[in-house]
């Protein structure tokens, strides 16, 4: 067996996991109103039914003082009975279920709560820009009953245990953290006192809920500021905890409120990020076990940490987002067909960031299990034969979704390459996981028996005398060639565009683009099209200048918490950023650049212009073809980010 720890049962409390894939706590936000639905219910139990061992619901504020997102459920017992169903079925499918508890302590958000941020010592949010309140002793005791309360909830709602939050320096980890903890009554100072909190915490779990229920603790560590616990220091801790016998398991992240972009590695970070510390915890643990999480994406990546006794469990939260079934596929042999994450962010923790239920870029399915089916297709009622048009994102899914379907599905795009400027995008710094997705299509293609022609421009008499019944257009959008931007609305093109050595992004990645030493980036989208084209260029020497009109390089991926290791990986390669600027003219060599703010230009010598700006929809088909049914998907109906382009197939091929 190749994963042959990864796939052994482990025992908690009285509960036997299947395998040793935990589907960790995450906020999903999906919540209506504070009540988990339909959409919740889906969510969990696909993953359940994809195999999952233990999965642990997303974290419940437990007071009014530590809500941080506008999806969460509840303080209230409304929600058990909702719970309940979602509880019996994740049971039912195999899996054990539980619920992380939260508080945020000083990081709350007061947009959502209308409430004061209660903390240990008054200290300031790292969320938003308030402060927050030093609990009184009557305060801590209130939030110990609030604990203890909602573990007696979800135990009431079926589930069979809580984790019990401690990172990225939450309520707990500023009790334990020198630093945020500056009581100098039996709350603070000693590490006996900075641990009360938490194991008088714990001990009211225990005793109310019983010896049957599970216990575990959630932690997380990073290296990026001094006045954080060090790994010793969150050895000495969790060894005081583990002495007490009352915590089944030890759940290790990465980062914090105040090394935010580590919580969500993106792929700008490196892969087990936790290894370092569960390798420490596990050899001086005595009961509790312990889970690493934090960029464990593959069934080989948990295989070697398990193997190697670097940890008892994994939590994979992003990968079984992508592949609700990875764990199924995994037991089954078949880790090849796991549709691998691509560590983006985007549609995950991009959502969740703007307080948005998360999805996922390339399984636009998540979310929607409950309308949709989740990841797993019923077959089409009539076989239809489908002609696609156009291999990137859109036809790609469509072509997918559609063979798993049963329709016959024929797929031809004009270039020697699947993935059109999604494929690209993998041509950027660390980006090379989309590359890895395209060869992941081609080979479904080739199980579904999906026809995929290259090379293949195919002109409106042949796709109307083409045998299929169903056509479907993902042509896509192409760069806007005339200089056009949006805070200049007023110049129909740019004033010396026609004097040349102006470039798009894709001509740079595709390598068509002549540019000498130095190159201006005009970067409208502020996102991974001009970002990622300027690092890549930036990587082979040439001296580049990003200018946007935005306020900060990378505005729109901050959502995914990479725009910071970008920037500060071009910055140290020695890019420059002219912020709040536009452009007034290209003279050829040199590019005037304009001020938004004071209204001064100045002219910038350099040997290219690389105009990163909308895309113009591709469409250069009829609007129907004579006995075809006819549709449209992706950037050739608006050009958009590549995630509307597989929701966009997905849903289409459902249809059919």
């Amino acid at each position: 067996m190749t994963h042959k720890t990864l796939l052994s049962p482990l025992t908690l409390r009285n509960q036997t996991l299947r395998n040793r894939i935990v589907f960790g706590a995450h906020t999903a936000n999906m919540s209506d109103l504070g009540i988990p639905g339909p959409r919740v219910q889906g969510y969990l139990v696909e993953r359940a039914l994809g195999g999952a061992a233990m999965i642990v619901s997303e974290p419940v504020p437990v007071h009014p003082t530590g809500v941080l997102t506008r999806g969460n459920y509840a303080i209230s017992d409304d929600i058990i009975p909702h719970f309940r169903k979602i509880t019996d079925a994740v049971k039912d499918a195999g899996a054990v279920i539980l619920q992380q508890l939260y508080h945020i302590g000083a990081h709350g958000d007061s947009d959502l709560s209308f409430a004061p941020h209660w903390s240990p010592s008054g200290m300031p949010s790292y969320h938003d820009s308030d402060g927050s309140h030093a609990m009184t002793e009557a305060e801590i005791q209130e939030l110990l009953d609030a604990h203890a309360t909602a573990a007696l909830r979800a135990k009431r709602a079926g589930f069979q245990g809580v984790e019990v939050w401690a990172a990225y320096h939450s309520l707990l980890d500023q009790f334990w953290t020198p630093w945020s903890n500056k009581r100098t009554d039996r709350w603070g100072g000693s590490l006996e006192n900075r641990t009360r909190f938490s194991r008088t915490l714990i001990d009211r779990i225990r005793k109310s809920c019983g010896e049957d229920f599970i216990v575990g603790l959630a932690i997380s560590y990073s290296t990026a500021y001094s006045v954080t616990l060090s790994a010793e220091n969150l050895c000495e801790i969790i060894a005081l905890h583990d002495a007490t016998g009352h915590i089944d398991y030890v759940t290790v992240g990465y980062g914090s409120y105040l090394d935010f972009e580590g919580i969500i590695p993106a792929f700008t970070s490196g892969e087990k990020l936790t290894t370092p510390l569960t390798t420490q915890l596990k050899s001086l643990v005595k009961h509790a076990r312990i889970t690493s999480e934090a960029g464990i994406r593959t069934p080989d990546n948990a295989e070697t940490i398990l193997a190697s006794g670097e940890a008892d469990l994994v939590s994979i939260v992003r990968g079984q987002i992508a592949d609700p079934h990875l764990a199924r596929k995994t037991t089954e042999g078949r880790a090849e067909d796991i549709r691998g994450c691509i560590s983006c962010n985007q549609m995950c923790w991009g959502r969740r960031s703007r307080d948005y239920w998360i999805s996922c870029l390339i399984n636009p399915s998540v979310g929607r299990e409950w309308e949709w089916g989740g990841d797993r297709f019923t077959p089409a009622q009539t076989v239809k034969n489908v002609l696609i048009v156009g291999a990137g994102p859109a036809g790609l899914e469509a072509a997918r979704a559609a063979a798993e379907r049963g329709h016959h599905v024929e797929i031809v795009e004009a270039l020697p390459v699947i993935g059109g400027q999604f494929r690209l995008a993998g041509m950027q710094p660390r980006r090379a996981q989309i590359l890895d997705l395209m060869d992941w299509y081609e080979a479904q293609f080739a199980k579904l028996n999906v026809t995929l022609r290259l090379n293949t421009y195919l002109d409106e008499a042949e796709i109307a005398q083409h045998a299929a019944d169903t056509v479907i257009l993902a042509t896509g959008s192409l760069p806007d060639e005339s200089g056009f931007q949006r805070w200049q609305p007023h110049l129909e093109t740019l004033p010396g565009i026609a004097l040349g050595n102006v470039w798009s992004p894709e001509q740079v990645l595709r390598r068509e683009a002549r540019i000498a030493d130095s190159v201006v980036l005009y970067d409208e989208g502020s996102n991974w099209r001009g970002v990622g084209t300027a690092w890549a260029l930036a990587e082979q020497g040439k001296h580049v200048t990003i200018v946007t009109p935005e306020a900060f390089v990378g505005k729109e991926i901050a959502r995914t918490a990479a725009d910071g290791a970008a920037r500060r990986r071009m910055a140290k390669l020695g890019v420059k950023f002219l912020t709040e600027h536009c452009l007034t003219a290209w003279h050829g060599q040199a590019v005037t650049v304009r001020n938004l703010l004071t209204g001064n230009e100045e002219t910038i010598p350099t040997s290219a212009l690389v105009m990163s700006t909308t895309n113009r929809a591709f469409d250069p088909f009829p609007e129907s073809f004579a006995h075809k049914t006819t549709h449209r998907i992706g950037d050739c109906t608006a050009p958009r980010l590549a995630a509307y382009a597989f929701h966009e197939g997905r849903k289409l091929a459902l249809t059919l």
